[in-house]
């Protein structure tokens, strides 16, 4: 999965440095947010950026899992469980700025 966000990340941004590095990235984060909270920030559609405390671990949010429809990896994004929103949101992938 880390080769094919790489190629759309590179593909999107025009460089296979970017793809490469942000497809780590968000390794690193998909691994953070199976385990617990985390923290990151990444830029909006408007280009502001957004800080973000989320999680994935199903112990935190599976309450809010319906498990109906197509996931968002389909659409080169991942979705996340917002802690201080509680609900749903997502992100592209080359939208990722840093994970804490």
């Amino acid at each position: 999965m880390t080769v094919t966000r790489a190629n759309v990340i590179a593909q999107r941004t025009g460089s296979l440095e970017m793809g490469i590095a942000k497809a780590m990235l968000i390794e690193q984060l998909k691994q953070k947010l199976a385990n617990g909270v985390a923290h990151f920030i990444f830029q909006k559609k408007d280009g502001s950026m957004r800080e973000m405390f989320a999680t994935t671990n199903p112990a935190l949010c599976s309450r809010h899992i319906n498990g109906r429809g197509i996931t968002r990896e389909f659409y080169a994004t991942t979705a996340i469980w917002d802690c201080e929103a509680s609900a749903w949101k997502s992100f592209r992938w080359e939208s990722l700025v840093k994970v804490f």
